[in-house]
């Protein structure tokens, strides 16, 4: 039972990655290849969005009369 389970757990991580390496023919391009190229755009969203967060919970005096 335990090699029928591997079989198909690394058949399916391999089907995964042919998915998601296969060129599309239109564009030429994978589904790696745009993730790739929005990952920078995405880093810096998250980095505007920590900052916002910070600077939110910043401005916040703590209330230690209770």
């Amino acid at each position: 039972m335990g090699l029928l389970k591997t079989a198909l757990i690394g058949a399916a991580v391999y089907g995964a990655i042919k998915y998601i390496t296969k060129k599309d023919e239109i564009t030429g391009r994978s589904i790696v290849d745009d993730f790739q190229e929005k990952a920078p755009e995405w880093i810096d969203k998250a980095k505007g969005y920590k900052q916002d967060l910070e600077n939110k919970f910043n401005s916040v005096e703590p209330d230690y009369t209770r």
